[in-house]
């Protein structure tokens, strides 16, 4: 099985829904995490709404630093547009999505991201 790890700045959203789709579409072939470099704490309301309309509950997660994830060489590291603030992780492959921050988006906004979220993860899984 395939570790991936997903970063964002605040484990509150992107990549809360990064590890959730992974899990989702994943089956048998990968092991997802999350986390972020400066974590918030606590995952956004609108991230857990926008997963509960895919059957998807986000509540069963939470908001987690780099050093919270296990300390192992991942398959895949996959920072989702937070830049600088996304440290260097080993692992055998790297990719940044610039994905635009959610957070303060209205839901049909929120929602697009979302759904760009879960077509990358599909298409990252098919590659594994």
């Amino acid at each position: 099985m395939k570790k991936i790890l997903f970063v964002c700045i605040e484990n509150s959203n992107r990549s809360q829904m990064a590890q959730a789709f992974a899990r989702i579409h994943g089956n048998d072939k990968a092991e997802a995490f999350s986390a972020g470099s400066r974590p918030s704490g606590k995952i956004n309301p609108k991230s857990v709404e926008a997963m509960r309309s895919l059957g998807y509950d986000l509540i069963q997660h939470y908001s987690k630093s780099l050093q919270e994830v296990p300390q192992e060489k991942f398959e895949y590291v996959v920072t989702m547009g937070c830049g600088d603030e996304c440290p260097w992780i080993p692992a055998q492959h790297r990719e940044d999505w610039e994905i635009p921050d959610p957070r303060n988006m209205e839901i049909d906004d929120f929602n697009k991201v979302r759904d760009l979220i879960e077509q990358k993860v599909i298409d990252l899984l098919k590659k594994i």
